[in-house]
């Protein structure tokens, strides 16, 4: 796995994942404060109607501002949750891609599905195509060293499309693993399609974690991104 130094040559397009070191320190206060409202002791809450949070995820934000250069300035906000993996929500998670998107209504369209209901919102799986052109940032509100749980990846496994179930594995040992370190403050990019997984910590404390989609495409036939 990589060490902090070797994490600064990662590249979004090239590794699907790119670390901006301090991107959110400036405004960690205030994002801390906008999320204290929420409940503690949850692994993931999912976020909607958090105007609180619009001001740093439009495209002039501090958190917008950097998927407005991944994808460019159409970028918007579409789905975000928030994670904090603590002593008492210490879980760990397999090797997986992430595949739905949160949208407003169930309108079926080819190429769209399965359906699915989370949290009350209604989920599907979209064609990869539209995946592969989107980013998802992590904004750490607190250090991430190995013993803290950090997020794998696999890093290019973002360029091998919808990867089923049965080839992760391999496509995990191909591709190589690395620990995406942090301290509070960094903001992490991901290319959304790419491979991840995370372990329980080892010495668990608070692991507070803001992720969120971002898209620059609109949704064919009447399909609305639900938005944050």
């Amino acid at each position: 796995m990589a060490g902090m130094r070797a994490l600064d040559d990662l590249r979004l397009a090239e590794h699907g994942a790119q670390l901006f070191r301090g991107a959110a320190l400036a405004d960690l206060l205030e994002l801390k404060a906008a999320i204290d409202v929420l409940l503690p002791d949850q692994a993931g809450i999912r976020l909607h109607g958090m105007t609180a949070l619009h001001s740093y995820l439009a495209p002039s934000g501090s958190i917008g501002l950097l998927a407005s250069k991944a994808i460019g300035t159409e970028a918007k906000p579409v789905r975000a949750i928030l994670f904090d993996k603590s002593a008492a929500t210490n879980w760990s998670l397999g090797w997986h891609q992430d595949r739905t998107i949160c949208v407003r209504e169930r309108i079926e369209m080819p190429g769209f599905g399965p359906w699915s209901i989370k949290a009350g919102l209604h989920h599907v799986a979209p064609p990869i195509e539209l995946l592969s052109r989107m980013v998802t940032l992590r904004v750490h509100f607190d250090a991430v060293p190995a013993t803290n749980a950090p997020l794998l990846i696999a890093p290019g496994s973002h360029r091998r499309g919808r990867v089923s179930e049965s080839s992760v594995a391999q496509v995990v040992a191909e591709c190589g693993v690395i620990a995406c370190l942090a301290e509070a403050g960094d903001v992490w990019a991901y290319a959304t399609p790419i491979l991840h997984a995370s372990d329980a910590a080892s010495s668990p404390d608070h692991r507070r974690v803001l992720q969120v989609d971002f898209t620059a495409d609109a949704l064919p036939g009447g399909l609305k991104w639900l938005g944050v």
